[in-house]
C-alpha cells in the first residue's frame, strides 16, 4: 500500500497553485494521472521519485519515504522513472545500460527478451529507433525491481504504431513483476488500454478519481459523450459543409449544415459530441 498527502506550492498554467494530494494506491495497481498542463502532474512523480521536496507524509509498504522528520534520498527508493526523454547512456551499450542500475545479467536478459532487444544487446543507443531507446529506458527502470514505478508520458514522442506496441509491452512488465505503477498521460485510449485507475488533476487538487471506464466513460448508452479536438479544415460541398478535426491521434470528419458551420474558423479548439449517433460541434 502506497500512502501519500503532500503540498507544495506551486506556479501552475494559472498563475500561483497549491498542490494538494491526499491518495492511497493500491500494490499492483495501475494507475493514470491526467489533466492540463501546468496543473501538478509531473511535479507529483518528482516529489515520489524524491527529486523534489513537499510537505507531508510518503509511505511505501510500511516504509517511510517522506514525513516531517526525515525525507529518503532518490537513491534509496525503491522506484523506477522513465521519462519522455530517453536519459540512456550514450557510451554504453543496450546490456551496460541495464547493468550500470543492476549487476543482475540473468534480469537484464530477461527484460530483453521480453521487449525483442536481445538481438540489439551489442548495440549502442545512437544506432536505435526512438522506439528501441524507450525500450532500453523502460527495461532500465525495471532493472532496480521497483516497488514502485513512475511513468512521465514515456511514449507521447513515438508514432501511433510504435505507441500500441509498446502500451502492450508495459502492461506486460506491469503485470510480470506486478509492479504498483503511475503513469502521467494526456491520451485517454493509452489510459483506458493500461490503467485500473484514472486520476484527474486540476489546478494542483484531484478532480477526478475513480475506476478507468468510470472516469473515461462517463455516461452511457445514447447519452451525450464529447471530444476536444482542433478544426482544420471547414469546406463546402454541395449543399452541407465537412469539417476536418484533428482529435488527439485521429482526423474525423463531420457534415454540418450552414447554420452549424457559421462562425467556425480554422485553428479553433473546438467539441465535437454526439447523442443518439447524431453528432453536433461546438
Amino acid at each position: 500500500m502506497i500512502k501519500i498527502d503532500i503540498r507544495k506550492k506551486l506556479q501552475g498554467a494559472m498563475g500561483a497553485m497549491n498542490l494538494e494530494v491526499n491518495l492511497d494506491i493500491k500494490d499492483g495497481e495501475f494507475v493514470a494521472i491526467s489533466g492540463e498542463s501546468g496543473s501538478g502532474k509531473t511535479t507529483l512523480l518528482r516529489i515520489l521519485a524524491g527529486l523534489e521536496d513537499s510537505d507531508g507524509l510518503i509511505e511505501v509498504d510500511g516504509e517511510i519515504w517522506q514525513d516531517s522528520h526525515n525525507i529518503l534520498t532518490p537513491q534509496k527508493r525503491k522506484i523506477g522513472f522513465v521519462f519522455q526523454d530517453y536519459a540512456l547512456f550514450e557510451n554504453m551499450n543496450i546490456l551496460q545500460n541495464l547493468l550500470y542500475v543492476n549487476e543482475d545479467k540473468a534480469l537484464a536478459l530477461y527484460l530483453l527478451e521480453m521487449t525483442q532487444l536481445q538481438k540489439l544487446q551489442s548495440r549502442h543507443p545512437n544506432s536505435l529507433s526512438g522506439g528501441q531507446k524507450q525500450r532500453v529506458s523502460i527495461c532500465r527502470a525495471m532493472m532496480r525491481k521497483p516497488k514502485l514505478l513512475l511513468l512521465d508520458e514515456p511514449l507521447s514522442a513515438l508514432d501511433p504504431f510504435m505507441r500500441t506496441k509498446l502500451q502492450q509491452e508495459l502492461l506486460n512488465l506491469h503485470k510480470e513483476f506486478n509492479t504498483t505503477t503511475i503513469m502521467v498521460s494526456h491520451d485517454p485510449s493509452e489510459i483506458y488500454k493500461l490503467a485500473t485507475r484514472a486520476i484527474v488533476l486540476q489546478n494542483g487538487n484531484i478532480k477526478v478519481d475513480g475506476r478507468t471506464k468510470e472516469v473515461l466513460l462517463k455516461t452511457q448508452g445514447s447519452q451525450k459523450f464529447s471530444f476536444e479536438g482542433e478544426l482544420l479544415e471547414l469546406k463546402k460541398v454541395d449543399v452541407i459543409y465537412i469539417a476536418i478535426v484533428a482529435i488527439g491521434q485521429q482526423i474525423v470528419e463531420v457534415a454540418l449544415s450552414e447554420k452549424e458551420s457559421y462562425g467556425f474558423k480554422v485553428g479553433q479548439n473546438i467539441t465535437l459530441s454526439t447523442k443518439a449517433f447524431s453528432p453536433t460541434v461546438h
